[in-house]
């Protein structure tokens, strides 16, 4: 939306990011969907989420969330969704001691402008990011709307992106324009939560796909991203992994990178992150 200054990624759509680690470890989750089903579930959730960011922020040199935080969030001017104040409190947290986090807008709260940069200190990003860390070569997204097929999700993005559209969405009094939100978010997410759990193979999964695609024009060691709602580590290419985080939902999975090593977790308790086990994802 054109009324308010929106904030700005680190280096731009496209721009790559190198550094070497000088400590700590990143962190990469996403998928939350705070929100649904209801406010009793999904405050467990939330509170879960909390916990393991207490732990993290031990740790922590950078934080990413790969987008889907809410299953849904518009900012009017002077309007934002009520609840989630544990999480949001929390990131702010974290972004005062120095940590960064980075948050990867999705397909269920793309309309994310300058409310959580200003009061919470997140980065936001709207595009694949390339990051280097110690001499692997990382791309990070939310992952919708990419790969073949889905063309009427693709159109309707461009349409929800558009900020004439989003203009006259705001126009709406806040009651209406949020109630509207939640029914569209209601259908997208009973329509393919099913379809979310069914793993099509290494060959037919559309990201991997996508993967695939891409290492054709530049080579990454680890390609990582959200939005299948399916812990997956797959091989897609010499020396390059596609890993999907899953979700808050089901699963309750993250990846951690040490600075060596690439590794995706399953979060086994609301205690020390000592705890969790690798696991390698759903392979059928």
């Amino acid at each position: 939306m054109n009324e308010r200054n929106v904030g700005r990624p680190q280096g731009g759509p496209g721009a790559e990011t190198l550094g070497e680690m000088s400590g700590g470890k990143i962190y990469f989750l996403s998928d939350f969907h705070l929100g649904v089903p209801d406010h009793a579930s999904s405050l467990v959730r939330e509170k879960r989420i909390v916990s393991f960011l207490n732990e993290a922020e031990k740790d922590a040199a950078e934080i990413h969330i790969l987008g889907d935080l809410f299953d849904m969030w518009f900012e009017y001017r002077e309007v934002v969704p009520r609840g989630f104040v544990r999480l949001l409190g929390k990131i702010a947290e974290i972004t005062d001691r120095g940590i960064p986090v980075h948050l990867y807008i999705g397909n269920h709260d793309m309309w994310i402008f300058d409310y959580l940069p200003s009061e919470t200190g997140v980065v936001v990003h709207r595009d694949e990011v390339k990051r280097e860390w110690n001499g692997q070569r990382f791309l990070i997204g939310h992952g919708d709307g990419l790969g073949p097929g889905d063309g009427g999700y693709k159109f309707m993005k461009r349409i929800f992106r558009n900020p004439v559209m989003q203009w006259c969405f705001a126009r709406l009094h806040p009651n209406l324009g949020l109630g509207i939100a939640h029914f569209w978010s209601g259908r997208s997410k009973l329509k393919n939560y099913a379809n979310d759990k069914k793993f099509l193979g290494a060959e037919n999964e559309w990201l991997a796909i996508h993967c695939r695609e891409v290492l054709k024009k530049d080579h990454y060691d680890w390609l990582i991203f959200g939005h299948r709602h399916l812990p997956l580590n797959l091989e897609v290419g010499p020396r390059s992994r596609y890993l999907n985080l899953g979700d808050w939902i089901t699963y309750y999975t993250y990846a951690v990178f040490d600075g060596n090593t690439l590794k995706l977790m399953k979060r086994m308790s609301d205690g020390m992150l000592n705890a969790d086990i690798e696991t390698p994802g759903v392979t059928s």
